[in-house]
Formats: C-alpha cells, sequence, structure tokens
C-alpha cells in the first residue's frame, strides 16, 4: 500500500475537508519559495557580482554559504519537528527565512550578503524539513496521500526552473535586490496562513530526543561534507590535499555519530529507520537521481548561455515546458497511477525517461537548434519527474512511523541536497576539465560543448545507477491476506 497500515492506525486524526487542502497549498508556499531561491540566486549572480565587487572565486560563496547551511541542518531539522511539533519549526523556519531575505536584499557589502544567506539556509531547513512529514499526517487515505505529494514533489523538484525564469524577469525588469525582496510578502502570508489552516501537534518534547551529542556530530559531519563539495573539491579537485583531509574528517564525524547513535538512550536518529529497504532504497535512488538532475539543470544553463547565446531570461523561458509538463502529470496524473500500478512501476519508468533525456543531450551540437536538439530533452525530463518524483517522495515516506516522519522527511531533503551538491561539483569540475583537455586542438565552443557533452553523458549513467537500485533494492514486500485485499479494491476503484 501507499501508507502502511500501522501508520494510518497510529496516525493523528486529519484535519477534516477544505481546510486539509488549503494547508497543504500553504505547506506548498513554503517550500516553493526555499526552491526558487536557489536557482533565483544563480540568474542573478552576474549583476551581484558588478554592484558588490565580488571575485570570481568569492561569488560562489553566495551560493555555498546558503548550501552549507541548508544542507548541514536538514537531517537536524527535521528530527527536531518530530520533537518539537512540525507547525512551530516550519513557522520559525519561515520566519528565518524571510527575515534574512530583506537582510539580503539590503546588502550593501559583501560580507553582509554571504551572512545572511547562511541565515537564510537556516530558515529554508528549518522549514524545508518538516513539510513530508506534515503532509503524510494531514493526507493518511492511500489515494489523496498520493494526490497530496504529487503536488509537492511538483513544487520542490519542478519550482528550480521557474526560479530561472523569475530570476531572469526580476534580474533584468528591476534589480537583483528583488529576488530577494519578493520573499517578504509571501513569507508573511505563509506564516499567517499556516497559524489559522494547519493544527497545532505537540511534538514528543525535548526530553524525548534530547541528543546533543548526535546533533552536534552530523550537523558537522553535514556541514563539512558540503563545504568539501561545493569549495576544495569543485576547484582544487578530488585528490588535492585539502579535499582529502576534509574528507577524511567529514569520515570521521560521521563514523562518530554512527557510533553515538547506536548507543545513546534517546538517539538523534534512531538506526533503527534504516531497517526498511524501501526507506533506504529510496533515499539512495533520491541521492542519486538529485545528482544527476540538478547537474544538468546547471549545466544545461550553461550550454544554452555559453554554446547558443541566450541571456538570462531566454533560459528561463527555454526551461518552461520542464516545468510545464512536470506540473500536468504531478498534480493530475501521478496519483492515478500510484494508485493504478502502485509507487515502484513508476518511479522506476519515469527515472527511465530521465535517462533517455540525458543521453539524447549529449547529441546536442555548437550550432544547435532549440526545438531539434534542447525541447525533446526538456520534455523528457518534465515527463520522467513528473511521472517518477512523486512516486518516490511516497515510497520514502510508506514504512515510516508517524512520530519519525519529520526525520525521515528531513532525511530524503538531506539526501536530495547532499546528491545534488556532490552532483553539481562532480559534473562542472569534469566538464571543465574535459573542455580544457580539447581546448588547444579545438575551437572554444567545440571545447565547451564537449565538456557538456561528457557531463550529460555521466549524469544519465548516475540515474541510470538510480533505476537498478529501484528495480533491485526496493521490490515490493510481500503482504497479508487482508492488506492485499484492501489493495486490490482501491486499484478497481481507481480504475
Amino acid at each position: 500500500m501507499y501508507a502502511t497500515t500501522d501508520t494510518l492506525a497510529t496516525a493523528p486524526a486529519a484535519q477534516g475537508g477544505r481546510s486539509r487542502w488549503l494547508a497543504l497549498y500553504t505547506l506548498c508556499a513554503g517550500m516553493l519559495m526555499i526552491v526558487l531561491d536557489v536557482t533565483v540566486v544563480n540568474v542573478a549572480l552576474p549583476a551581484i557580482q558588478d554592484d558588490l565587487g565580488f571575485t570570481s572565486s568569492s561569488l560562489a560563496w553566495v551560493v555555498n554559504a546558503y548550501l552549507i547551511a541548508f544542507g548541514g541542518l536538514l537531517l537536524l531539522a527535521g528530527r527536531l519537528g518530530d520533537l518539537l511539533g512540525r507547525r512551530n519549526v516550519f513557522t520559525a523556519g519561515l520566519v528565518v527565512f524571510t527575515a534574512a531575505s530583506v537582510l539580503c536584499g539590503l546588502a550593501g557589502s559583501q560580507e553582509v550578503l554571504v551572512i545572511a544567506r547562511f541565515i537564510q539556509g537556516v530558515g529554508g531547513a528549518l522549514t524545508s524539513a518538516v513539510i513530508l512529514g506534515m503532509i503524510v499526517t494531514l493526507f493518511p487515505e492511500p489515494r489523496e496521500q498520493a494526490k497530496a505529494i504529487g503536488m509537492y514533489a511538483f513544487v520542490a523538484s519542478a519550482g528550480g526552473s521557474i526560479g530561472l525564469l523569475a530570476g531572469g524577469v526580476l534580474t533584468q525588469a528591476i534589480s537583483w535586490h528583488w529576488i530577494f525582496f519578493v520573499n517578504l510578502p509571501i513569507g508573511v502570508l505563509t506564516v499567517v496562513f499556516a497559524v489559522k489552516l494547519i493544527e497545532k501537534d505537540k511534538g514528543l518534547g525535548i526530553g524525548k530526543g534530547t541528543d546533543v551529542p548526535g546533533a552536534v556530530l552530523i550537523t558537522a559531519a553535514l556541514m563539512v561534507g558540503v563545504f568539501t563539495i561545493v569549495k576544495p573539491a569543485a576547484e582544487l579537485g578530488w585528490t588535492a590535499p585539502r579535499t582529502l583531509v576534509l574528507t577524511a574528517v567529514t569520515l570521521v564525524l560521521l563514523a562518530g555519530f554512527i557510533v553515538r547513535e547506536a548507543t545513546a538512550a534517546n538517539p538523534l536518529v534512531p538506526l533503527r529507520i534504516f531497517r526498511s529497504r524501501t526507506l533506504t532504497g529510496a533515499n539512495l535512488v533520491q541521492a542519486l537521481s538529485s545528482s544527476g538532475m540538478f547537474g544538468i539543470f546547471f549545466l544545461g544553463s550553461l550550454y544554452l548561455q555559453r554554446v547558443l547565446g541566450y541571456d538570462a531570461l531566454e533560459i528561463g523561458l527555454a526551461f518552461l515546458p520542464t516545468t510545464v509538463v512536470m506540473g500536468l502529470l504531478s498534480v493530475r496524473y501521478s496519483e492515478k497511477l500510484v494508485m493504478r500500478f502502485g509507487p515502484r512501476r513508476p518511479l522506476i519508468f519515469g527515472l527511465s525517461l530521465i535517462v533517455v533525456g540525458l543521453a539524447l543531450f549529449t547529441q546536442a551540437p555548437v550550432g544547435g537548434n532549440y526545438f531539434v536538439h534542447v525541447l525533446p530533452v526538456l520534455v523528457l525530463l518534465g515527463l520522467g519527474g513528473g511521472i517518477c518524483f512523486p512516486a518516490l517522495m511516497g515510497l520514502s515516506m510508506s514504512d515510516v512511523k508517524p512520530e519519525d516522519a519529520g526525520l525521515a522527511s528531513g532525511l530524503i531533503g538531506t539526501m536530495g541536497e547532499v546528491g545534488a551538491a556532490l552532483g553539481l561539483a562532480v559534473l562542472a569540475t569534469l566538464s571543465a576539465t574535459r573542455t580544457a583537455a580539447v581546448a588547444d586542438t579545438k575551437p572554444t565552443l567545440d571545447a565547451l560543448t564537449d565538456g557538456y557533452h561528457l557531463s550529460f553523458a555521466i549524469a544519465a549513467a548516475i540515474v541510470a545507477a538510480a533505476v537498478a537500485i529501484a528495480a533491485i533494492v526496493m521490490r515490493p514486500a510481500k503482504r497479508q491476506p487482508e492488506e492485499q485485499s484492501d489493495n486490490e479494491d482501491l486499484v478497481l476503484e481507481a480504475a
């Protein structure tokens, strides 16, 4: 089933009727604000650099400061939602994110902007880490849960391409400051509606999971790990001494965290949660698929800009078909596919479409035509994402007890964030290395295209590995006769 019988039996009573869907829209609005911020800033980076005098190397900290805080705190934020109440953590995160956005918009120096971006990352982690757990609690019934998760998955996966368009429009029409200022009315309204529409949950209480050493170890490990990926690994290479030292530090911190969680009376992350093959497999698939998809959105934008000569607004418009297709499938059809075939088969099929799209992108030439060489790729990515991501989100929560919903939600978010950072660093580094290797023998545009082609091919291989894991690891468990009968009734009704 899409949600386990045990989960349904022990979940808190869901809110009634229309208010649940209004609460879902509020949660999705909060998530959209977080997701948009990532790509909207990327588009505005040249304008920020010119205005505040960033060097090319220091400019990366506008992005990295956010990623380090966001990726490092997701898991801790998810667990805090279980302990302190998920609505409390969600609204606190919105307040922090919105206030930091205003500070970013007012920033008149490099230091203020980077610090404000770090604070934004803290707020983003608190906000987004608990959303999936809240959705599962609001919609315990399988069919409604599938539809709600489809809407969430669309916002979480397609919001980035909307950010490209919004960033181009705001930066060119007004100024880069407004990519941050627009968060103020959205954030305030979202907080107001969250307080009014989402029932307050009590949480387990801080005494049920006060694991300060575990929290310090995992947060430090994730922050050091993300920093290693986005800074020394991307700039100096994976075998550079600084990269190797920081990688070793990350591994030592992770090992210490595992030992702590295995022995703590009230662990931050109970290791029993990983006994579920479905949960473990879903997180591996999330990491790999995020590695391939996030890196390609970034490098695909560079291909359109540097090779085909697109400006910021044209890049945003170019990626719009991915958003439209993904949104149509996620909101209108993903729930029907999951109820008809179960979540595993749509997951595998959707990921396979992404692999085909990425492989097709390796054929885009220097003088490429958008409708011939780019649009088919983006449509395939939209189709694949719209089919597979809602199914993946549902699978990641399907075997989770209500009291662990925030933790599982934070975990899947963490794997996606770390996977995206790792994928971007690896693909960007390999692309640049390939371009440099052929720069002496090929024209500039041909050398750039060769580098992008290599990255597109590797991204396709990474997502293909996710397909293999989904097929091998995430095999459906044997069901009890009563549960099988319930599922068959749901399938017949959906058909």
